[in-house]
């Protein structure tokens, strides 16, 4: 599977840019799969339902299936939280995987900067990013992408990772 990663201050506008792509790899016929890390308590279950019963339980894993779409809850308790990698062995094959967050990991990135949040930039710390996506161009040479265009966005993904 290719990999992209869109690494990026909170604000910047990472989200909204793969709402936008994620219709233009779809549009070329491209299986796309999005993982976002987040630091934040999430939930996807609802309390008192039968599914958040059995966590509450004690159920390692839960499968929650309709004939719409499928989603696997594990529970971590008081393990490490699971790394990119592994988290990409749990997929099925698709063409192309985004991914949002893990900004620290050793895969090619695409930077999302706003000068509006008024942050550093990452790429002269991360060699792993490959480009820029900004309203604004960076200082030096690193190849800079305007950030309201998708379409020369996703241009340069398909060139880049190759799909």
């Amino acid at each position: 599977m290719k990999v992209l990663g869109l690494a990026g201050w909170s604000g910047a506008g990472k989200t909204t840019l793969i709402e936008k792509l994620i219709p233009l790899c779809v549009a070329d016929g491209l299986k796309v799969t999005l993982i976002k890390q987040t630091h934040h308590d999430v939930d996807i279950d609802q309390p008192g339902k039968d599914s958040w019963r059995a966590r509450q339980a004690g159920a390692h894993e839960v499968l929650l299936a309709s004939g719409q779409r499928w989603a696997l809850m594990h529970e971590i308790h008081d393990g490490a939280a699971p790394g990119l990698q592994d988290l990409l062995t749990r997929l099925a094959p698709v063409d192309l995987v985004l991914v949002e967050g893990y900004k620290r990991e050793a895969i090619p990135k695409l930077e999302v900067h706003r000068s509006a949040n008024n942050q550093p930039w990452l790429y002269p710390g991360d060699a792993a990013i490959v480009a820029v996506a900004s309203d604004v161009p960076p200082p030096d040479g690193i190849r800079h992408l305007d950030l309201n265009d998708a379409a020369a966005i996703y241009r340069f993904i398909r060139t880049t990772v190759g799909v």
